[in-house]
């Protein structure tokens, strides 16, 4: 590939995220061309459709690198495959069920010498960077998270989001804490946990979490998928110049109640301008933090059974 060669994207699973997100993004990037759709139940009009990457790939189809939309739960042994066979791997978030996989898929990338990115869109939030600068120099008194949605109008019939790896409300939560690991100073561990789960589920429908940051500041966390009405996604900073609130997933940074920063919302246009720059320099992105913390919340999470979640 030269500079003048649009990067041959194959995309893996094509339920709400990719049509939402990665089709148009890709379609704005003249840096990639979108060659190929894998996906078991659906097809892109106008498009090779493959029922299997393995289909793809016996295919002869040439192309560069994949898009991985699918369920976190089979990530991993479709990443290694692309990979393996020399192609560049784009993962949705969370990378992956655990972090042993991602870390696998991590030496993989490195022995064959292509590039893994693992994405976390919300941090290309408008107001994301902004906030980041802001606080740098800032003394930090205290942080909160609140991220509030309704399961039933972003996740409507995913089932798979309630098994194990799919990891309930913190598979918005998780871009919260992408955000926070973003913009606060300093690393910061849990401390305590209480996981809502429905009696007839088997990940969190809520959770409640507690952590300090190495200056022994406190920071607290509330995920809840059952927000009807307006969606909160919020995040609030109180520091000796002021209070930063983060609002709409990072869209709006606000400074003692004072609207400062507001761009419309480019996420996935910011995360394929990232995954082009890795190929062209021939490196990797490879980030679990945020995926940490929720596997420190299920290991060291209270679980509490909540009524049965009927969608």
């Amino acid at each position: 590939m030269t500079a003048a060669t649009p990067i041959r994207v194959a995309l893996i699973g094509l339920g709400k995220i990719a049509r939402d997100q990665h089709l148009p993004a890709m379609a704005a990037d003249p840096r990639f061309d979108l060659v190929a759709v894998v996906s078991r139940h659906a097809e892109q009009p106008g498009l090779p459709n493959f029922h299997s990457l393995d289909d793809l790939l016996a295919s002869g189809l040439a192309f560069d690198a994949v898009a991985l939309c699918t369920p976190p739960q089979v990530r991993h042994g479709l990443a290694r495959r692309a990979l393996e066979a020399g192609k560049h791997v784009m993962l949705e978030k969370p990378p992956g069920a655990t972090l042993s996989e991602v870390e696998d898929l991590r030496q993989v990338a490195q022995a064959h010498g292509v590039t893994l990115q693992t994405t976390w869109h919300s941090r290309h939030a408008p107001a994301v960077a902004p906030a980041r600068d802001w606080l740098a120099g800032k003394t930090i008194t205290a942080a909160r998270i609140l991220w509030k949605e309704d399961v039933r109008v972003w996740h409507p019939g995913q089932d798979w989001i309630w098994e194990p790896g799919g990891l309930g409300v913190f598979d918005p939560g998780i871009n919260a804490l992408s955000i926070a690991t973003a913009v606060l100073p300093r690393p910061f561990f849990l401390t305590s946990a209480t996981l809502h789960v429905p009696e007839n589920r088997q990940s969190p429908i809520a959770a409640d979490l507690a952590f300090v940051d190495t200056a022994g500041v406190a920071i607290s966390a509330t995920f809840d998928f059952l927000q009807t009405g307006p969606q909160s996604w919020d995040i609030e900073v109180d520091t000796d110049g002021g209070l930063l609130r983060l609002s709409h997933g990072g869209s709006r940074l606000w400074i003692d109640g004072a609207l400062v920063h507001e761009q419309p919302e480019a996420e996935y246009p910011g995360l394929y301008a990232r995954f082009a720059e890795l190929i062209a320099r021939g490196e990797s992105d490879v980030d679990v933090t945020p995926l940490r913390h929720v596997a420190d919340a299920f290991l060291l999470g209270r679980r509490v059974v909540a009524p049965a979640f009927v969608e």
